[in-house]
């Protein structure tokens, strides 16, 4: 393991244990990913003594600024490219109401054994003879090995202890494509109800990383298989299944919904775009309805969906900000690239189209081409062609007319000045007609044409010319 302990921290801490006569081991996800080949600049150091101590001693040494969390007892200093953090060798204790545990002082095997999964509780020491031994009391190498996530203990116990560990079992699993050992699925679902005394933010926190993993339909389908996304996320829940009347059945929108989100996250990286996908059909089960003429329906899910994304922002404890309004946006309009798709595109479809979408019109494209899950390779094909059309006649729109962002030619204030009024109805009634005839292509977005209108829609209603307004 000597090969893998060639950044200069290393040295240093191994001549401090020396000097200390302490021993100090790298433990968790640093010696994880070194079996996983995956770059890692966060290495946890696990002291058998005062590890606030040792790492203000290791700063000195450094040069380096230590930051000290006495409540956590941890210290963390940065250097060079990495970030290293310290803590006394401990075991823990749990109460039933919370998932802060009581700690005392202890050995690294009582440190091993309080480690989430066995693939985190690999340690390699940094300490005289010793050094570059592998330590791997559990079997996490063979875990690795196996793609197997399991707990060092009793994982009812793990879990009950931890309730924050069911989520990183499943976020794990789904990063890593590894499978969950059998023991540890059964206790994730004795154990569904203690994921109540985590704090929303942290279990928020586990969802996005699954969101954000390679293929999160993984961890969906073990957040749903184990209940646990019924008590965290029932909206989605609600997606699933097929309801067959007179022969005629919708498809199951939940996995539709898990195809949708796999789909963009070949696409993207966007942790918003991946919720936009997640979210697009959620108010389909509220909206659906069976029409004996054909079928079921699912009438304004768009609008619906639209609304109800702020209230699981809120309730999940995501930002309630630009990103859940770029989210409630995408959800609002996904229907319609798929619906220009469909049919002849007129300019005007298009303006109105950039209007709404602004710059988060490639955005909305993306999530309309992830929407495609036919396996229809024909009908695949047909809506690829149909959305490069669709493109295609965006970028010529925009080009021409420049209405992405618009900003009208003629203001407000232009208004009132042209026809000597104040604030008033009349105002906003030619400002409407004003948007309504550059996005339906009667006059061009420029501030010419658009004063010659002005004045005309303004004489219609009986409003008379007082001023030139260039």
């Amino acid at each position: 393991m000597k090969q893998h302990l060639q950044h200069p921290v290393f040295s240093v801490i191994s001549k401090l244990a020396a000097e200390q006569d302490v021993q100090a081991y790298a433990i968790g996800g640093y010696v994880r990913d070194i079996f996983l080949k995956r770059p890692s600049k966060d290495i946890d150091i696990v002291i058998l003594g005062n590890g606030i101590a040792f790492a203000e001693a290791v700063a000195a040494t450094l040069n380096v600024k230590v930051s000290v969390f006495k409540n956590f007892g941890t210290a963390m200093l940065r250097y060079q490219d990495v970030e290293v953090e310290f803590v006394g060798a401990r075991k823990e204790s749990y109460r039933s109401d919370s998932r802060k545990p009581i700690v005392e002082n202890g050995t690294l095997e009582d440190d091993q054994k309080r480690r989430d999964f066995t693939i985190n509780a690999l340690a390699i020491a940094l300490h005289g003879d010793e050094f570059g031994t592998l330590i791997d009391p559990f079997g996490g190498i063979a875990d690795l090995d196996a793609k197997l996530i399991r707990t060092p203990l009793n994982p009812v116990e793990t879990f009950s202890d931890d309730p924050l560990r069911m989520m990183r079992a499943i976020r794990f699993a789904s990063q890593l494509n590894f499978k969950i050992d059998d023991e540890a699925i059964a206790a994730i679902k004795s154990n569904l109800h203690r994921i109540k005394i985590v704090s929303q933010e942290r279990t928020t926190d586990e969802l996005n990383k699954i969101i954000l993993s390679p293929k999160p339909s993984i961890g969906f389908n073990y957040l749903f298989d184990t209940g646990l996304l019924h008590i965290i996320f029932p909206q989605m829940v609600a997606l699933y299944g097929v309801e067959i009347i007179n022969g005629k059945g919708h498809k199951d929108n939940f996995y539709h919904t898990l195809q949708v989100l796999d789909n963009i996250c070949e696409t993207t990286d966007d942790l918003w775009l991946r919720w936009a996908a997640i979210l697009h059909d959620i108010a389909k089960p509220p909206t659906k309805r069976f029409e004996p003429s054909h079928g079921w329906t699912f009438h304004g899910h768009e609008d619906k969906g639209a609304r109800m994304v702020p209230k699981i922002f809120a309730q999940l404890k995501l930002p309630l900000n630009e990103k859940m309004k770029l989210v409630q946006k995408l959800v609002q309009l996904h229907l319609r690239p798929i619906v220009l798709s469909q049919s002849i595109v007129t300019d005007s479809a298009v303006r109105r189209l950039l209007f709404e979408a602004g710059d988060d019109i490639e955005a909305l494209m993306l999530l309309c081409k992830a929407d495609v899950t036919t396996k229809n390779e024909y009908k695949v094909k047909k809506y690829r062609n149909n959305f490069e059309l669709v493109q295609q006649k965006l970028k010529d729109v925009e080009e021409r007319d420049n209405i992405r962002n618009w900003q009208p030619p003629v203001t407000g204030l232009d208004i009132m000045q042209l026809f000597g009024i104040g604030e008033g109805r009349e105002v906003g009634i030619i400002k409407n007609k004003i948007r309504e005839a550059i996005l339906e292509g009667e006059i061009p977005n420029e501030r010419e044409a658009a004063i010659n209108f002005t004045i005309a829609k303004g004489t219609e209603i009986g409003l008379k010319v007082v001023a030139n307004t260039n």
